[in-house]
């Protein structure tokens, strides 16, 4: 039973990361993304800038979003986290064994990697967006960066915390309200950091673009610390939010199945 959840964790990060960054390369040698250098004097300091055209940004914000509905669907009675920030949430809070965390962990960041680097050898023309890496774009200042990546993986976890913990959800609507969560993030905070809110996919993209973006891995505390801030907070508040009888038994191990109540 862990093979195939671990299976399922690969499975879903790294489609998101292959589905949705191979998006972003599509849409920029289209000409609706475009990452431009600027020289210091015309900021202040160096950085680059993402300019995104409408359209452009939709369909990525679709692509990501679309991708981890499908998948959350396709593995909802398997395993479905494909987020290292939200393995961590549910085991804070006692709805996930913390033994299983470094194997989830391992397995969402191997998907991620295993993505960027197809997306590497199959895309070259990537490396006009550092092939997908996820980096503060100027003039963002690196503390709204920390703070919104934050946010937004609050936001996520709280609803996730809704769609794997509460008995009053309906699990028809899980994968789109988990999507849908992930499409209005990116569509906010995408041409400023990339939306990230998922640890293994940044992690994935800044080894992919480690030669050419090495800002990338000087960046990735941001998005490893804040998405566990931010998902670590929400499902604190989650758990107090909600009355107990509504709760779903947390599984004690994932090598045996769960009871069924009344059993």
């Amino acid at each position: 039973m862990l093979v195939r959840k671990l299976s399922a964790e690969f499975i879903g990060v790294f489609a998101l990361v292959f589905i949705g960054v191979g998006s972003l390369i599509v849409q920029g040698t289209l000409g609706g993304i475009e990452m431009q250098a600027l020289v210091e004097k015309e900021l202040g300091k160096a950085g680059m800038v993402m300019s995104y055209k409408p359209d452009s940004l939709f369909i990525v914000a679709l692509s990501f979003g679309l991708t981890i509905a499908a998948l959350v669907y396709a593995f909802h009675a398997v395993s479905f986290h494909f987020n290292p920030a939200v393995t961590l949430g549910l085991a804070v809070v006692g709805r996930f064994p913390w033994r299983y965390v470094p194997a989830y962990w391992l397995a969402q960041v191997l998907g991620a990697v295993f993505a960027g680097i197809l997306i590497w050898g199959l895309m070259p023309e990537g490396v006009n967006l550092n092939f997908g890496a996820t980096i503060v774009a100027a003039p963002t200042p690196l503390p709204f960066a920390f703070i919104a990546e934050a946010i937004l993986t609050f936001l996520l976890m709280l609803v996730f915390m809704s769609v794997a913990t509460d008995k009053r959800f309906p699990s028809a609507a899980s994968g789109l309200a988990i999507g849908l969560t992930i499409i209005v993030a990116y569509l906010m905070l995408g041409p400023n950091t990339g939306a990230s809110l998922n640890p293994a996919r940044s992690i994935g993209s800044a080894i992919a673009a480690i030669q050419v973006a090495p800002e990338a891995i000087r960046q990735i505390w941001l998005y490893i610390l804040a998405p566990a801030i931010g998902a670590i907070a929400a499902a604190f508040l989650y758990e107090s939010l909600r009355p107990k009888e509504f709760a779903k038994s947390a599984p004690e191990d994932l090598t045996v199945p769960l009871r069924v109540e009344g059993e």
